[in-house]
């Protein structure tokens, strides 16, 4: 396929035409940015001032709070700005970076999910080997390969969109670049590349969230054994990590596994999991959790 193009921006319609709209999400999106930097970097500056970093599951809650910031950071800043003129425009190659940047960062922020899950079912189902399970080279181990998967994702998702002309319409309507929206600009047959990316996204997502969902189901079966309190505690974490799945992984599942065409919907679909998720994460883990509240005491009142 001849890598060609002639346009070197696109214009994106953003979330409405209608000032009294675009002035509202202006306001409403600007708290929720504020609220995902300000609530995350609470968690990170917690969990790295206290002893909770040596243990797995908030080591890896400091790097999915690190995520949640990259993540939102790519979309929200280019959201907000464009809120604000009539015409939204980026550059090809700023498109290209934020494509690059939310399927990095995002699939990363999905592969530490996982490993959460694993933490989880380790320290509930295998209490007596846990430690050794879960010792800090494999952590090390698991943050990598999350990096490594993110990389492998993100590459191949913009490399197949490179190699596509684009030579004429070049309005995207959504408020940040994204594969469907492009495929549809693209001055070709992309069904082959749609299919392929419906491949590379959706069943990534689908996989990982039958995964995570199997691995919650094992773990409500085995908190039969334990004691009142420990069940308590233990449906307390999980509660917050099935809550943060649900958010983040519901919508991406409607947007990627599906034939690779676009919906109006899409957009508001595709707010949960660059904007709300990432703001409802620090809150799920901080305000359900006692050790992380108690460390945020500590830490603050020194």
């Amino acid at each position: 396929m001849e890598c060609q193009r002639n346009i070197s921006e696109f214009f994106l319609l953003g979330l409405s035409p209608k000032q009294n709209i675009r002035v509202f999400c202006f306001m409403f999106f600007s708290f929720c940015y504020l609220a995902i930097l300000c609530g995350n970097l609470l968690i990170l500056i917690s969990i790295g001032g206290s002893s909770l970093l040596n243990q797995p599951m908030y080591y890896f809650l400091s790097h999915l709070s690190f995520m949640d910031i990259c993540y939102t950071t790519f979309v929200t800043p280019k959201l907000l700005g464009d809120l604000l003129v009539q015409r939204k425009s980026i550059s090809y190659e700023s498109c290209m970076l934020q494509v690059f940047a939310m399927h990095f960062f995002g699939l990363i922020e999905v592969l530490i999910l996982t490993a959460m899950a694993f933490d989880r079912y380790v320290a509930i189902c295998k209490p007596l080997h846990y430690m050794v399970i879960m010792s800090r080279t494999r952590c090390h181990v698991l943050i990598w390969a999350s990096w490594v998967g993110g990389a492998a994702h993100s590459f191949s998702q913009v490399f197949m969109l490179i190699c596509l002309p684009f030579c004429g319409p070049n309005e995207i309507d959504h408020y940040y670049c994204d594969v469907f929206p492009l495929l549809k600009l693209a001055c070709t047959d992309t069904y082959i590349t749609g299919v392929l990316m419906v491949a590379n996204s959706g069943i990534i997502a689908l996989v990982t969230f039958v995964l995570l969902f199997g691995s919650y189901v094992v773990i409500l079966f085995t908190l039969r054994n334990h004691s009142a309190e420990g069940r308590r505690k233990a449906l307390s974490t999980c509660g917050s990590h099935i809550t943060v799945v649900i958010l983040f992984f519901g919508p991406s599942i409607f947007a990627y596994l599906r034939p690779p065409t676009t919906f109006p919907e899409d957009k508001i679909f595709a707010l949960f999991y660059t904007i709300i998720a990432p703001m409802f994460n620090p809150v799920i883990y901080t305000l359900r959790n006692t050790e992380m509240k108690n460390a945020m005491k500590k830490v603050w009142c020194q």
